[in-house]
């Protein structure tokens, strides 16, 4: 299967999966799913791919469904709900960064074979993890704050136009601050500028594919309001 099809099967599974998790367990949902998110893409991220002609890293797609995460929670239930929502994310990315550097610290015992490819994946994790924690709190509160000023400007109306123009902005802030940090000096500055301007671009890509979904989150949200009154 190519990798371009395989990327956009990605986007709905991952999207599908996230309202999924909202309308089982609400706000707590979004929790556990940016919780679980933030970890994974930055595994992912250590992986270049090719799509459409050019070098990209994985992991786009489900950091990218954290800016949809917290938009849901701006939206339904305030920039409070939603900062803490970035806060539980940098916790988890905190305490799983640590938790690997303590176990590659650890002597494995002659039967084993799976430190080696530990210590390969997560060798680099600090400098990737560092590079993530700065651009996700940078990115993620100008999110908020925009999300939230934009509402107001709006009166509340044109929801679509509030979560593009508010993850647009605060992809391009993330993108920048994490290539710069994780890989300059990695790869060659000529790669390092191709991984920025794609990974912003698949990133606003999915902005525009997760714009049906913050809409189904609102439905789902007074459905089940109605269901409880």
């Amino acid at each position: 299967m190519p990798n371009e099809l395989l990327w956009f099967l990605f986007i709905v599974a991952d999207l599908s999966l996230l309202l999924l998790a909202f309308r089982l367990w609400g706000r707590v949902g979004i929790y556990a799913f940016i919780g679980g998110s933030i970890i994974i893409c930055n595994i992912q991220v250590l992986v270049t791919i090719e799509l459409f002609g050019m070098v990209a890293t994985l992991g786009n797609i489900i950091y990218a469904s954290i800016f949809l995460s917290t938009d849901i929670l701006n939206e339904i239930y305030g920039k409070k709900e939603a900062r803490r929502g970035v806060w539980i994310g940098f916790f988890m990315l905190f305490w799983a960064t640590f938790a690997m550097q303590a176990a590659l610290l650890f002597a494995p015992h002659a039967t084993d074979t799976c430190m080696p490819h530990l210590r390969e994946l997560f060798s680099l994790y600090p400098r990737i993890a560092l590079a993530s924690l700065i651009a996700y709190l940078l990115s993620q509160h100008h999110d908020i704050w925009s999300f939230a000023r934009w509402r107001e400007i709006t009166s509340g109306r044109h929801l679509w136009l509030r979560n593009n123009i508010s993850t647009t902005i605060s992809q391009l802030i993330d993108s920048i601050v994490f290539t710069t940090i994780a890989f300059l000096g990695v790869f060659p500055f000529a790669v390092v500028l191709e991984i920025l301007a794609t990974t912003f671009a698949l990133k606003v890509i999915v902005a525009a594919v997760d714009t049906p979904f913050v809409y189904l989150a609102r439905h789902i949200s007074r459905k089940r309001r109605q269901d409880s009154s």
